[in-house]
């Protein structure tokens, strides 16, 4: 997931979080605040679930967000 700021300094820096993860989206998936890269932390199992979806928000050094569905 990426998102930019067009702000310079603190106010421009992008960090990345999941909103409403479910217990099971958190078990299997793992978010990197600074970068926005979503990594498995297992191994995907279908008889478990056939979809995935996620919230991940992109907040700025202000009080600005933006959400992006990730399925």
């Amino acid at each position: 997931v990426t998102a930019t700021d067009a702000d310079e300094g603190f106010f421009g820096l992008v960090k990345y979080s999941m909103k409403k993860a479910s217990d099971m989206a958190s078990d299997i998936f793992l978010l990197d605040t600074e970068s926005g890269t979503l990594k498995l932390l297992r191994s995907l199992d279908f008889e478990e679930g056939d979809s995935y979806e996620l919230d991940v928000q992109a907040h700025d050094g202000g009080a600005l967000f933006d959400t992006a569905k990730v399925a």
